[in-house]
């Protein structure tokens, strides 16, 4: 009888051993498992939202002319262009104004407005020498052609500079003519037309649309 019960208890303690084990390792299965298909993502030091981006800076407008910020006072930016007049366009506008091209490297100013959040060019100038005066010339665009809407010089008769007002590069630049001299000097009104007729014929050789006549 004594050999019966410890053969059960020993039976009984084999049964609960092998249990043991099994479930260790099930155990230890599952957490393998769970390392390996759980993997947390690693960790970055430091501040991980992204960076916001940079404000634009007023750099390039220091490079802008006084009188031209003077013209475009509600712009918030703007934007200095250059291109090379080429042969062919220098002697189309000198032909056509009867004066030379005094620089084959024409600069333009173009203006921008943000108002509403949307970016848009509210104008054009440009500046040019003569008679002793810097000429500030302002256009617009008309059917993609461009039209002197003001032009400015300081010490200069108002009244002859608004003659200028609405030309487009077909029209006459002839003081005496359509243009009178409103008390401005006989050399300099022919100087500063000269000039703006040189101007024109360059903006619309350099941006204008096709000339149909």
């Amino acid at each position: 009888m004594r050999k019966i019960i410890i053969i059960a208890i020993i039976s009984m303690l084999a049964a609960l051993s092998a249990a043991c084990g099994k479930t260790e390792e099930t155990g230890s299965n599952a957490t393998t498992g769970k390392a390996t298909t759980n993997v947390a993502p690693p960790t970055t030091s430091g501040n991980t939202s992204a960076p916001e981006p940079s404000k634009p800076g007023h750099a390039a407008d220091e490079n802008i002319p006084a009188a031209v910020k003077a013209v475009f006072a509600d712009a918030q930016s703007f934007t200095k262009q250059h291109k090379d007049i080429s042969t062919s366009q220098s002697a189309m506008i000198e032909r056509e104004s009867g004066s030379k091209v005094p620089d084959t490297d024409h600069h333009s100013y173009l203006a921008f407005s943000s108002s509403g959040g949307a970016r848009k060019q509210i104008g054009a100038a440009t500046l040019v020498k003569a008679g002793g005066k810097e000429i500030t010339i302002v256009y617009e665009s008309r059917e993609g052609k461009p039209y002197i809407k003001e032009v400015r010089a300081e010490g200069v008769a108002q009244g002859f500079l608004e003659q200028f007002k609405g030309k487009g590069h077909d029209d006459k630049f002839q003081p005496g003519g359509d243009l009178k001299a409103q008390g401005v000097d006989e050399a300099m009104a022919k100087a500063i037309a000269a000039a703006v007729h040189v101007d024109i014929l360059t903006m619309q050789a350099l941006y204008g649309g096709p000339d149909v006549h």
